[in-house]
């Protein structure tokens, strides 16, 4: 049978655009549909705008510790719709980016809402109409999108997809969350100027993160003044006359907040998507079931990036994107995705980077262990009446001496931990550490001068 194309992407994010290209490079005859701004949630609802609010946000600290330095400035001011004008024409300019990354390549692309009618059929909904396309293979790579509770008055909070298009900055705001994008916000908004609480119905929030860098967190964040509540759950939300919204929480206590921020997870986005067509199923959480090579379970039908559910990261949709290009259209090619060691970064303030096992993980894999860690005021805070310190700590196997983890609480963690991940994927091992010479002086030469494990430190 002759198709109208030999791969059909719908979703023109990040996993999308990069399988779309790669594939087009291999000589592969490629479309993209997009029902909304090129570059998926990456790049107009996530990494890339939340980064530029929390570079705005991070100008407070700087401000408050310049005079230290000799600098003496007027009060700073900040202007929020300056802020979201500047997000915006940057999103915009990338849109553009990708566009023409996908042009180049040979990618066509159509703007519409794409639903399968069969196992190699696609119909998109354009502007001029449904449009009918035939696919040798098709990818779906649609992502995820916010998931809220359903409570109450739930109509009166908003996702983060808002959060990046609010016309005023709040002056009272809860954030209803533990994860990455929970935590990100609060500091945000706390940073921003905002009186922020953030809740969490568990114990303690960033739940698979190394349970020293929680702790860490958490008190850097209590001494920056964060409201960090606990065990604290959700139940109604009121809008009152004057707009403000009233928060009751589930042990009867009623907070008060302009703004409600729920970031509690996020679901495939797969609605309206016609998978009852075909025979692709989706597994006990609701994603895109796939194997090894991201076939799911109608042969010809593929998934890549959040909408499968393995590791919801950016730069993992791109790999995975890659390798199913290379998987379909180059097969020689193709290597198995690798979901070991791969870093991640929390922007919170101060950032979070890791890499590799926590403790506890790794001694619930039977390790033997020896723990590295250290806190310290960082040397750019040393002139400066800051409370604020920084941690680091290595997880080494006592009898290979490799080094299984790598975590970091502080300014530009992401960017240290980023090399890290490379030596950790070399096998690097703690005497490798112990000799590699540091940068002095940088918070980064501290992961390879510490020499006392936990265990064998005084107490």
């Amino acid at each position: 049978m002759a198709y109208d194309v030999d791969l059909f992407v719908i979703g023109a994010g990040s996993g999308g655009v990069r399988a779309s290209r790669i594939a087009a490079q291999l000589g592969a005859r490629v479309m993209v549909a997009e029902n909304q701004q090129l570059g998926g949630t990456c790049v107009n609802l996530g990494c890339v705008p939340k980064k530029m609010l929390v570079y705005s946000a991070s100008y407070a600290d700087d401000f408050e510790q310049a005079s230290a330095y000799g600098w003496s400035a007027t009060e700073p001011r900040f202007d929020w719709p300056t802020l979201l004008a500047n997000k915006n024409r940057e999103i915009a300019r990338l849109n553009r980016v990708y566009g023409e990354l996908l042009d180049k390549a040979g990618v066509r692309t159509v703007q519409g809402t794409a639903r399968l009618l069969d196992a190699h059929t696609v119909e998109v909904d354009t502007a001029d109409g449904p449009r009918r396309y035939s696919a040798e293979h098709i990818l779906i790579a649609t992502g995820c999108e916010p998931q809220l509770p359903d409570i109450p008055g739930i109509e009166h909070a908003i996702s983060s997809d808002q959060a990046f298009h609010l016309p005023r900055l709040p002056e009272r705001v809860i954030v209803a969350g533990g994860g990455y994008i929970a935590t990100e916000f609060s500091g945000v908004f706390h940073g921003l100027g905002a009186r922020v609480s953030q809740l969490y119905r568990g114990e303690l929030f960033l739940r698979g993160f190394d349970d020293s860098v929680r702790r860490h967190l958490r008190e850097q964040l209590t001494l920056k003044g964060l409201d960090l509540q606990f065990n604290a759950d959700i139940v109604r939300i009121e809008k009152r006359a004057d707009s403000s919204l009233a928060v009751q929480l589930k042990d009867g206590r009623v907070l008060d907040a302009d703004c409600v921020l729920f970031a509690t997870g996020r679901r495939p986005r797969l609605g309206g998507l016609g998978l009852e067509a075909t025979r692709v199923q989706l597994d006990e959480r609701g994603f895109v079931a796939v194997d090894e090579r991201f076939r799911t379970h109608e042969p010809s039908i593929h998934a890549v990036g959040d909408v499968i559910g393995r590791v919801q990261l950016t730069p993992v949709a791109l790999a995975e994107g890659m390798a199913l290009a290379r998987s379909l259209f180059k097969p020689e090619d193709y290597r198995p995705l690798d979901y070991t060691l791969i870093p991640t970064a929390v922007f919170s303030l101060p950032n979070i980077g890791t890499v590799g096992l926590t403790e506890a993980a790794a001694r619930e894999a039977g390790f033997e262990l020896r723990v590295f860690e250290s806190r310290f005021k960082p040397l750019k805070l040393t002139l400066t009446d800051s409370k604020e310190s920084t941690f680091l700590k290595l997880v080494v196997d006592a009898r290979s001496d490799r080094v299984l983890g790598c975590h970091m609480v502080g300014p530009d963690a992401g960017e240290v931990i980023q090399g890290l991940a490379v030596a950790l994927k070399a096998g690097a091992t703690k005497a490798i550490f112990d000799d590699t010479i540091g940068i002095h002086p940088t918070t980064a030469e501290e992961f390879v001068t510490m020499r006392t494990p936990l265990a064998d430190r005084p107490s």
